[in-house]
């Protein structure tokens, strides 16, 4: 079980976590969803198709992405969050900034994910003081840059124990275990091959950690770099075939923009993992 701010949520099944962007220029669906009303129906739609938890987020890190201010970017969330107080699923805040986070934890957010994982000034001894749960991201640079030369001698020690060090800062500050998770990073400093060797090795990137992984690969660039399809919209079927496949490599927690679609799939999966159990119960 990991413990969620408001909810203890049980990992025994991949989760899923829909993704709402409030920002103009996110990779994907940039400007959507700038507008309260747009977000609020977003998020119910969201719920709706089976999220188990919501990510909103008011900073775009894609690479190249433009400098928000961290006033700009609490305009853009808190009074989403404001409104979604009380949801029936965990509110996650995606930022790295110290200042939203005391923001958004004071309404009551749930999850922080952060692609920093928690470097910002203040933001570990903020995290300890609150009961919400962490999400702890590797990257390799910044998003105005950390595409242009990404480098490893080996990608998945080196990823890994970067999250493991993160994780006994954590433990070592008093936060408990059972708040954590664990981020990968896909698409943040990464080669397409990086981006698969992760992938390929996730329980072992989740060993070194120390903690359940949370994988976002939806609708992503690699996706596109294998399939040949520019348009990030139109990458559903590689989304949901990436979804599944870091399922079966042991993803706790899985961030998509599609959540009924990949919940489906997962639902497959699961009936699939229970059969072959039974029969082999029965051998």
């Amino acid at each position: 079980m990991m413990q969620c701010g408001r909810f203890q949520l049980d990992l025994s099944r991949p989760l899923v976590m829909g993704i709402l962007n409030v920002t103009p220029d996110s990779f994907s669906d940039g400007g959507r969803f700038r507008a309260l009303d747009d977000a609020l129906a977003q998020a119910e739609r969201l719920m709706r198709d089976g999220a188990d938890l919501l990510d909103i987020g008011g900073e775009s890190t894609r690479p190249n992405a433009a400098y928000v201010s961290p006033q700009e970017e609490m305009d853009r969330v808190l009074p989403v969050l404001e409104r979604l107080q009380g949801a029936p699923v965990p509110l996650s805040l995606d930022t790295r900034r110290s200042e939203v986070m005391r923001a958004g934890l004071t309404l009551g957010v749930d999850l922080i994910n952060d692609v920093s994982a928690l470097e910002d000034d203040g933001a570990l001894a903020l995290m300890r003081d609150s009961r919400a749960g962490i999400c702890l991201m590797h990257k390799q640079g910044n998003p105005d840059s950390m595409q242009q030369r990404p480098h490893y001698q080996d990608v998945v020690a080196e990823v890994g124990d970067y999250l493991r060090r993160r994780v006994a800062l954590c433990l070592d500050a008093g936060i408990a275990r059972e708040r954590l998770l664990a981020d990968p990073g896909f698409g943040f400093g990464k080669t397409l091959e990086h981006n698969l060797a992760l992938l390929a090795a996730l329980p072992a990137v989740a060993e070194r950690a120390g903690v359940p992984l949370l994988v976002g690969l939806s609708r992503k660039s690699m996706l596109g770099a294998i399939t040949g399809e520019a348009v990030a919209e139109q990458r559903l079927g590689a989304s949901v075939a990436a979804a599944l496949e870091a399922a079966r490599r042991g993803a706790a927690i899985i961030r998509v923009h599609d959540v009924k679609e990949t919940r489906q799939a997962l639902q497959v999966l699961a009936a699939l993992q229970q059969s072959s159990l039974e029969q082999d119960s029965q051998k």
